[in-house]
């Protein structure tokens, strides 16, 4: 009786032990493809609140939770054109739970000197999510009526009219670039944190124009506050259909175009492709719904959706025009062929 009672609980123990080999062993096939999230993922914004790429962000971080099962928690980190937040998703580890959200930006950190950073050598991206287009913009009791009326004061006064930036590198100093450029235009600039705070301070007066994109300024030209002086295209655009294009009044610009700023989110370059897998799938998911594409439309944007070697060869075709403009206009010293940006064909 003896005998047979230890026998039966030693079967008993060695079995549970085979069941739990056997759950390791399952466990380590899979990875950590199996275990991720294993807690929140923080999404790090590279601009102030209320801008195109904070909207986009924060709009769609709900739907993506749905998807992976874990919260986004949504952090602004904004500041040098968004090589702060950049440059702490970098340094943070890269195991998919410190995400940027970011823009066009960081395609001119090198060429401009402002950080060792880029989308092509430090991060992967998760998803290009849409695309934009910048447009002009002034005070609606603004004595500028058109963009003719801001460009020909600007070169018979130089350096009278302030025109807010985002700083180096940002979508208004792009702009800026262009039209010194092909038109001589002469500004004087005042840097701010996004384009959240650079409309604010158009609203009070602290300056006379800037450019943001067309889905941060919706608002205010709904309202009446501001008045858009054209878009940044080479057409007019489905949103905005009364704004011209600058091509319209400025044939020459063609050349640059077309060109525009993106919303993409983006990981560590060293992230386990498993973990990239996973968010990939969610984001794709999340930004395929009737629910973000209203918003998208709302906003002026235009779907994209792309990820893996498309999207790479996307934010690559945008870093070329860009680079290149702000060499060609004498904006930067460096040159893009130096640091193996080839030139737009």
């Amino acid at each position: 009786m003896r005998k047979s009672t230890k026998y039966t609980v030693t079967l008993f123990f060695s079995i549970i032990i085979l069941l739990l080999a056997g759950c390791g062993s399952d466990n380590g096939a899979d990875g950590a493809n199996n275990a991720y999230p294993e807690k929140n993922i923080d999404g790090i914004i590279m601009w102030g609140e209320g801008g195109a790429t904070d909207i986009i962000a924060r709009t769609l971080s709900p739907l993506v939770e749905d998807e992976i099962g874990t919260s986004l928690v949504m952090q602004n980190r904004a500041g040098a054109a968004g090589a702060i937040a950049t440059q702490f998703v970098y340094d943070s580890p890269a195991d998919g739970y410190t995400l940027l959200f970011g823009a066009e930006n960081p395609n001119l950190y090198q060429v401009l000197d402002i950080s060792d950073r880029s989308y092509q050598e430090d991060f992967v991206p998760v998803s290009v999510i849409a695309n934009s287009f910048a447009g002009v913009i002034v005070k609606a009791d603004s004595p500028y009526q058109t963009l003719e009326d801001l460009v020909d004061d600007a070169v018979a006064n130089p350096n009278d009219i302030i025109f807010g930036t985002t700083g180096e590198g940002g979508l208004p100093s792009v702009v800026l670039a262009m039209l010194q450029n092909e038109l001589n235009t002469e500004f004087k600039t005042v840097p701010y944190d996004g384009e959240g705070p650079v409309t604010t301070a158009l609203l009070s007066g602290e300056v006379d124009a800037t450019t943001v994109t067309v889905s941060a300024a919706q608002d205010y030209l709904e309202s009446g506050d501001f008045r858009m002086l054209t878009v940044v295209h080479d057409e007019t655009i489905e949103a905005l259909p009364d704004v011209p294009a600058i091509t319209d009044s400025y044939p020459e610009m063609e050349k640059y175009l077309p060109w525009g700023p993106f919303q993409a989110v983006f990981a560590h370059k060293d992230t386990p492709e498993e973990v990239l897998d996973d968010l990939t799938e969610s984001f794709e998911v999340a930004i395929q719904t009737d629910e973000f594409q209203e918003t998208l439309e709302n906003l002026g944007m235009e779907y994209l959706n792309i990820n893996g070697q498309e999207a790479i060869d996307y934010v690559e075709q945008n870093r070329s025009t860009s680079a290149w403009m702000l060499y060609e206009s004498g904006e930067t010293t460096v040159s893009p062929e130096e640091l193996g940006i080839p030139k737009p064909e």
